[in-house]
């Protein structure tokens, strides 16, 4: 048996197992197959994940290896791994702001980042596609937060507060739209969909809802009945924003994929209405073949990119002046964003309020004899 000690973390509507990069390398080194440790870690090829601590959905099967930066203006290092519920395979093309909101707290309860009096702040960089995020999290007096009473859209439990910034963006409209284009017209069951490939926060695909019609305001069950055709527009969309090749195998974790609409009264998962004032550009989004039952950060930093530049699918829905803020209405509930813009329009960082809490510190036992996987890194 190898031993992982991990730490289990919520961060928003995510849980996520939280790794020091000292106690993976070990253990890496000695077996060549990062992949293969997370996996059996984690239990999958069971669609429950008995056998490991995966929790059987995307949201909740999530890992993150952490380390102290070389880097003089960044503080940690992550590599975030989605792995997968019912295959044994681990996708690493994304990012995850609730994880980076967990990390955050993390670094200061494993010390590896300083506390600051009052507040402190985590420069935070994510290896698997260099995006630059920074942490806010209050530390009167020095002390490091282990509670909280903040609470986000998609769960009742409460955690410390955490303010996560994506820096930098997109450097330029030609990055932030890789097809060059607003709107893009794809074909997917022999029907054209109008769709804003963006490249911000994580890569995704952002649809009219009218073209599925629907309004956008739809509960998840909608969006379910409508996942054949979205995970069809997820490759076609992979295809022409230049992430996969047409020989490559399939993958669910990039682009994002989801459908945006106007402003329109709507009941959330619990149950609570939501006035159409109360919000300025509904959103659903699919997450690993599932739909989400709010909204992923990267996603939504997508969605607030994508509205500050005109034409595309999300400005043509929106009603939101920016830069400053945009609310953005799930299935959970309403998320706020904060925009900021360069001079000339491109969108700079992107500010949300999320929550975070640690759950349990544990040791966990790995088969070694786990089968290497094709493609481990």
């Amino acid at each position: 048996m190898l031993i992982l000690r991990g730490t289990w973390m919520r961060g928003g509507t995510s849980k996520c197992w939280l790794f020091n990069a000292v106690d993976v390398d070990p253990l890496v080194q000695r077996t060549g197959d990062l992949d293969g440790l997370l996996t059996s870690a984690f239990g999958s090829g069971d669609p429950l994940q008995l056998n490991g601590v995966g929790g059987g959905s995307s949201t909740t099967s999530k890992a993150a290896i952490v380390r102290r930066s070389a880097e003089p203006d960044i503080d940690v290092d992550y590599l975030f791994a989605q792995v997968a519920v019912g295959q044994r395979q681990v996708e690493w093309g994304s990012n995850c702001g609730n994880c980076a909101t967990a990390i955050a707290l993390y670094a200061l309860q494993a010390g590896m980042v300083a506390v600051d009096r009052g507040r402190t702040t985590v420069r935070m960089r994510n290896q698997n596609t260099g995006s630059v995020l920074a942490a806010e999290i209050d530390t009167p007096n020095a002390s490091i937060p282990t509670d909280g009473i903040a609470a986000v859209p998609g769960t009742s439990a409460l955690g410390v507060p955490v303010s996560l910034t994506f820096a930098g963006v997109v450097s330029s409209s030609a990055l932030l739209l890789p097809t060059g284009n607003t709107q893009d017209l794809l074909v997917a069951q022999g029907r054209e969909y109008r769709g804003t490939l963006v490249a911000a926060g994580a890569p995704a695909a952002l649809f009219y809802a009218e073209d599925f019609g629907m309004t956008g305001a739809e509960g998840n069950e909608a969006i379910t009945e409508r996942l054949p055709v979205l995970v069809e527009l997820r490759r076609q969309a992979a295809l022409a924003m230049g992430l996969s090749r047409p020989e490559d195998p399939v993958v669910h974790a990039v682009p994002k994929v989801g459908i945006v609409g106007a402003p329109t009264e709507y009941r959330t998962s619990t149950g609570a209405v939501v006035g159409a004032e109360d919000y300025d550009v509904s959103v659903r989004m699919v997450s690993m073949l599932a739909p989400h039952p709010a909204i992923g950060l990267t996603s939504a930093v997508a969605v607030a990119a994508a509205a500050a530049v005109p034409h595309t699918t999300v400005a043509e829905r929106t009603r939101a002046g920016l830069p400053g803020e945009l609310r953005i209405g799930t299935a959970a509930g309403v998320i706020g964003t904060t925009i900021t813009t360069s001079a000339d329009g491109i969108p700079l960082t992107v500010t949300l309020h999320r929550a975070a809490r640690r759950i349990a510190t544990a040791e966990l036992f790995i088969a070694e004899s786990t089968p290497s996987l094709a493609g481990s890194r």
